[in-house]
């Protein structure tokens, strides 16, 4: 392990040196390629040419030659797996939940949908090394609260500002339905669920909303920044994402984007998406199903319903990707390898676990050319790993890239292990 940590620490050592002169080559030979579609290539060739992958085939049967590229590093052993996403992240919005001063991902009022995420987007935030060093690469910078809480941004986790770190800026919009049912939670004063009186009053209330913006989008005769936020939605140059978990708001949601014309309704959450995939498979909604480490929701619920929901949806063929949003989500972003080794723990492949936070998140963003798998003409944002990502006992990543350059993998938790060790070793 230590030879293999040398050689590649001399290949990227060579390779930064020469990331001043423009569009050179490097080739990451004979490891063993996760594409994230489901496909595994067994000693891969991977040929990068500035930021962009040029290359992926099979060592075995590949004519190589050496003289073609500046850099060549010998993976073999190791595996090479796509970066992964944190979809629906607070991730750069926010960097101790506790200090209201470093929460950005909020503002005042109900319907905001021309709130950006994009220009409030901290690339030099402390949280993103410790989550880097699991193969997270890419995030969706998600705003919160309120009906509407605005604008998403596509941004990569290695970059020097917002402007650098973007990958689609204002990619869809964020609305919250209302829930069908309130009480039944720890922290409620209802012990059990009972239906939510409000329900239909405030489904009017966002109709109404959406009918308006659909009126003003097709005219050019008033300025309304709410309103002209969601016009791009109704071209479908926007998504729509709409955050549901329960049967019957689902239901309405599907009833809702088909009667409004909403080009790329996607759901987050998805509780109960596996009891209406018919439905949401005949109108192509997909689902960021959040990630199964928590409790069921409902009294009656099999124990390990949230474990097996990716599995269920999978099964159903409802295209859906892994999110981990919920309580202390920021930091816990690293953990959401980890949540697709518990979906693969039940029912999932581990090819089926990876495309589930690689290039099914890709596809559902809307990104799929750019990002999501190890694929000709992609950008080249992938890592190395000694072991699986999936199993943080087995975990062990050795370098990384991001758009073809290479990332540190030091963060403040690494460098704090690193000087107590030290400290203990020389007392011994």
């Amino acid at each position: 392990m230590k030879a293999i940590k040398i050689l590649l620490t001399i290949a990227l050592t060579y390779f930064i040196g020469l990331s001043g002169t423009a569009q050179k080559t490097m080739l990451l030979s004979k490891g063993t390629v996760h594409v994230g579609n489901g496909k595994v290539i067994n000693q891969g060739l991977i040929g990068i040419k500035g930021n962009k992958i040029i290359l992926v085939d099979n060592a075995l049967t590949h004519n190589l030659d050496p003289t073609l590229w500046d850099t060549i590093i010998d993976l073999k052993g190791l595996d090479v797996y796509p970066g992964f996403f944190a979809p629906n992240s607070k991730l750069g919005l926010t960097e101790i939940d506790a200090v209201r001063a470093t929460r950005d991902f909020r503002e005042v009022g109900t319907y905001n949908p021309h709130v950006r995420s994009l220009t409030a987007y901290n690339a030099e935030s402390e949280i993103i090394g410790t989550v880097k060093t699991n193969g997270v690469l890419y995030t969706q910078a998600t705003p919160e609260g309120g009906i509407i809480s605005g604008t998403s941004s596509i941004m990569s986790l290695n970059a020097w500002n917002w402007e650098d770190a973007v990958i689609k800026k204002d990619d869809g919009i964020h609305l919250n339905w209302p829930s069908t049912a309130v009480g039944g939670n720890w922290n409620s004063s209802s012990p059990t669920k009972k239906s939510n009186d409000n329900y239909s009053s405030r489904l009017k209330e966002i109709r109404a909303f959406f009918e308006a913006a659909l009126s003003y989008s097709e005219t050019k005769d008033l300025f309304d920044p709410r309103f002209e936020a969601m016009r791009e939605l109704f071209k479908g140059e926007k998504r729509l994402y709409i955050h549901a978990d329960e049967m019957r708001a689902l239901l309405d949601i599907i009833d809702f984007q088909r009667e409004l014309e909403i080009k790329f309704p996607v759901i987050i959450g998805g509780y109960d998406a596996y009891k209406v995939a018919d439905q949401l498979n005949a109108y192509n909604i997909p689902v960021m199903i959040k990630g199964g480490h928590t409790l069921p929701s409902n009294e009656d619920d099999p124990i390990d319903l949230p474990y097996r929901l990716p599995y269920l949806l999978k099964e159903a063929g409802v295209l859906f990707c892994i999110q981990n949003s919920g309580r202390m989500e920021t930091m816990n972003t690293r953990n959401i390898p980890f949540l697709a080794g518990t979906a693969m723990a039940y029912g999932l492949t581990e090819e089926e676990a990876i495309s589930a936070i690689s290039l099914n998140t890709a596809k559902i963003l809307g990104i799929e050319k750019l990002a999501g798998s190890i694929e000709e003409g992609k950008l080249a944002t992938l890592f190395v790993n000694k072991g699986t990502p999936l199993d943080m006992r087995s975990n062990n990543l050795i370098l990384g890239m991001v758009n073809g350059a290479f990332i540190d993998l030091t963060n403040v938790q690494t460098k704090l292990y690193d000087k107590y060790k030290s400290k203990y070793e020389n007392e011994k």
